[in-house]
């Protein structure tokens, strides 16, 4: 869920497993392999599409096509630029990089719907991190300095998106429990102690 903490989580994962880390600098390798100019490939904040956004419109006077596979249907999220119609080649590129990771048998993958994109890996763990509106609030009000607001209206939309990307892209509810190992609520445990019970289920036995 956003505001969850998932690339806080992933990142302590990440060093306590001596793991590559796979988050939202995954759109970074994402515009060095569609060759996009350097310049759009800046340090971005967790603003909903900010960076995405960017790739997608360079996308759009790039002279490269992509044969899309069949699980990269176009999608249309609840809250999106209807200008923007290149998600296919970013959305296959995404899954390319996502599934590297996982070859290398040592990865923390946080979000891009990497458990239903490897939901037939053998080794992977599958973790859905969430917390209560109020404690996802609070979190996004101190990292982003929103208001009260602000941080409720942003938690709907990048929620409605995710769940109807993974809907749309893959055929599954990003909500429902029986797709992850492990549930864990951040806003009760606390990033720390999250982190640790994700390292104990990925360290036991499967």
């Amino acid at each position: 869920m956003y505001g969850a903490g998932g690339e806080t989580v992933g990142h302590l994962l990440a060093e306590r497993l001596g793991a590559e880390l796979v988050d939202s600098k995954i759109f970074v390798e994402v515009a060095r392999r569609l060759e996009l100019p350097p310049d759009e490939v800046e340090r971005h904040e967790e603003v909903p599409g900010s960076f995405l956004n960017r790739v997608i419109q360079a996308l759009g006077s790039a002279s490269i096509e992509f044969a899309a596979p069949p699980e990269a249907a176009a999608w249309a999220p609840p809250y999106h630029d209807p200008t923007l119609d290149t998600r296919k080649a970013v959305l296959q590129i995404t899954q390319e990089l996502m599934r590297e990771a996982a070859r290398t048998g040592n990865a923390v993958i946080v979000g891009r719907g990497a458990a239903f994109l490897l939901r037939d890996h053998p080794r992977a763990l599958h973790v859905f991190l969430r917390a209560s509106e109020r404690d996802r609030a609070a979190a996004l009000r101190e990292m982003f300095g929103y208001g009260e607001e602000e941080a409720r209206r942003r938690i709907k939309h990048v929620d409605a998106n995710r769940r109807a990307y993974v809907r749309q892209v893959y055929n599954h509810d990003w909500l429902d429990p029986g797709h992850y190992h492990l549930v864990v609520d951040t806003g009760r445990l606390g990033y720390e102690q999250s982190a640790a019970a994700v390292l104990a289920a990925a360290k036991g036995p499967r």
